[in-house]
């Protein structure tokens, strides 16, 4: 009679493993298809200087380096080994979009701008407008109190003969007691 329960309870063991290595296998299965269902946000990954065709175009050979930092600003690649060279290498990286690189070197002798080679440039619009694109805006909310509430609830600006600004003493007292 143990025997006999022995062996059932062998069977009822081993179809309860078979059960849960089966399971698994389809958990396996259907978490994989979350995994590929569920994206992870990716954030955008700006590197180096931005250079736009404005800036660009307001380069003038004979420039000094001080001015042509003034305009692009300080390089992302200034080398010891190419002292009259510099180089603005500027990169971006979003989630579902093509990566964008662009370059600018700018080629100096005796210390004035003598060349400059440059990627096809954007104008500042065209980037401030490629920084929105693909993103989703939700509704524009809805203005909660009237024209006319606002007029009424609006502050009227303070009229004073009083200056603003306090003129400055002539002298300060001594920061320390005097010694006798």
């Amino acid at each position: 009679m143990y025997e006999s329960v022995a062996r059932r309870l062998r069977l009822v063991s081993l179809g309860v493993l078979t059960v849960a290595l089966c399971a698994c296998g389809s958990v396996d299965k259907a978490s994989n298809r979350v995994v590929t269902m569920v994206k992870p946000y990716k954030i955008d990954i700006v590197q180096g200087n931005f250079v736009s065709r404005e800036q660009a175009a307001a380069l003038k050979e004979g420039m000094s380096r001080t001015q042509v930092r003034d305009i692009l600003g300080s390089p992302l690649l200034a080398s010891v080994f190419h002292a009259n060279r510099w180089d603005y290498v500027f990169t971006f990286k979003r989630q579902g979009a093509e990566p964008q690189a662009r370059r600018v070197t700018v080629f100096f002798k005796d210390d004035l701008l003598v060349k400059v080679q440059a990627d096809a440039l954007p104008s500042e619009a065209e980037f401030v407008a490629s920084l929105d694109s693909g993103r989703r805006f939700g509704r524009v909310p809805v203005l909660e109190m009237s024209e006319e509430s606002l007029k009424a609830t609006a502050v009227a600006p303070k009229t004073s003969d009083a200056p603003l600004l306090q003129p400055v003493p002539a002298s300060y007292p001594p920061l320390e007691p005097a010694s006798n």
